[in-house]
């Protein structure tokens, strides 16, 4: 791995520092990294998430937006819309002395300048936003005094332990913002990465961009990572997701006429798997999910393995066709959890089996109905659970078929 400090001039003539790394032989592609609001390139995260796409083949450029880090300017004068300018410029820079940045990586409110930027850079293919607002006014809930700051003008504030000078200019631009226009505008692929657990930035923050954004678009839960993905093995694991998720954006002239781009007909998926592991990127009807293995089985469990998307295909099945049968008929159903699992089972413990030796694939299926129901309805509700037609399915004598693509 090649590391190197860069500094570039920004459009107001700030001097903006800034860390490239590369790998040891030649870029796929390069990557433009945004730091979260009031942070530096200098912060952990952004260190292992960097170094795992290098170990991918990728270069990145993070940099100190201006006023902030080692980069040169007052905070106090910048704002969200100089965050964007400031990403510009970087990428502008990148252009010159490396390669233009195929994709935008941001991280908080950097994950919103790089989502109201993309557009604004021609060279971005791809987008990805780690625990990002949906609006960045969302950056007034954590400054205490923001009447203050509008009455005086400016005041001090203490984010994460360390004090900042806030014009009433930024509270103004922020305010001003429509990020969810750029969302729908973007026309390029973007993965939202999140955790359930981020107290600074709700989950319900990556609902909304993920509604607002159009196909293709993806979302992958952080687990149990904290805002700052403070661990080293969350952000090291995003690291290596986006990098196989990007994989397929930086590897075709025009991204357009990849497969990844085509909404399939009727039910047909496309899943790809780089053969450096087991994580799997799948393409249904448009909609873009994982699926990987478990740690202890060799992958790096970003993803549902097969078996969990089978019963999962099966629950969701069921649950549908209960709530078309209770709409026909009028019964008051309100809820519906189906809850699945999924063993190997010797023939002999089978009492209902035809099949008498060696082992059968056995799931049971766990039925929960909320609602006004009698027990008449009850029984027929778990009746019709077995005719959803993914259960028949599988009940059924399946043909598959496999051949070669020419």
């Amino acid at each position: 791995m090649i590391q190197e400090r860069i500094k570039f001039k920004n459009r107001k003539n700030y001097e903006l520092t800034g860390i490239v790394q590369l790998p040891d032989k030649k870029p796929t592609a390069f990557i433009l990294f945004a730091h979260c609001f009031t942070c530096s390139k200098n912060i952990k995260a952004l260190g292992h998430i960097s170094d795992s796409l290098v170990k991918n083949g990728i270069g990145v450029l993070r940099f100190d937006f201006t006023g902030l880090g080692e980069s040169e300017g007052e905070f106090s004068d910048t704002n969200f819309s100089s965050n964007i300018e400031d990403l510009a410029d970087a990428a502008s820079y990148m252009k010159e002395h490396f390669e233009a940045p195929s994709v935008l990586i941001g991280h908080s409110l950097g994950g919103a300048a790089v989502l109201a930027a993309a557009g604004e850079i021609q060279s971005c293919r791809a987008v990805v936003t780690i625990a990002a607002p949906s609006s960045p006014d969302h950056i007034l809930r954590h400054i205490g005094n923001v009447e203050e700051i509008e009455e005086k003008g400016i005041g001090r504030v203490n984010i994460a332990g360390r004090e900042f000078n806030i014009k009433k200019q930024f509270i103004d631009d922020v305010e001003k913002q429509s990020l969810s226009e750029k969302i729908k505008q973007l026309n390029m692929p973007l993965l939202i990465l999140h955790s359930p657990y981020d107290r600074i930035v709700g989950i319900d923050n990556a609902t909304e961009i993920f509604i607002a954004a159009k196909h293709p678009k993806s979302f992958v839960s952080l687990d149990k990572a904290d805002h700052l993905l403070s661990d080293p093995n969350d952000s090291a694991n995003a690291g290596y997701l986006i990098a196989s998720w990007v994989r397929k954006y930086l590897t075709n002239d025009d991204p357009k006429k990849s497969d990844s781009f085509v909404r399939l007909d009727g039910n047909q998926v496309a899943v790809s798997t780089d053969m450096s592991g087991f994580f799997s990127t799948i393409n249904a009807g448009g909609h873009y999910f994982y699926a990987d293995e478990p740690i202890a089985a060799g992958g790096t469990d970003n993803g549902p393995s097969p078996y969990e998307l089978l019963l999962a295909s099966l629950g969701s099945c069921t649950n549908m066709t209960l709530k078309m049968y209770a709409d026909h008929k009028g019964i008051p159903l309100e809820k519906v959890i189906s809850r699945l699992s999924h063993e190997k089972i010797h023939a002999e413990d089978c009492m209902d089996c035809e099949t008498e030796k060696g082992r059968i694939d056995r799931i049971e299926k766990e039925i929960e109905l909320t609602g006004d129901l009698t027990p008449e309805q009850i029984k027929r509700l778990l009746e019709i659970s077995e005719r959803c037609p993914v259960h028949r399915t599988l009940n059924s004598e399946v043909s598959i078929k496999s051949r070669l693509k020419e």
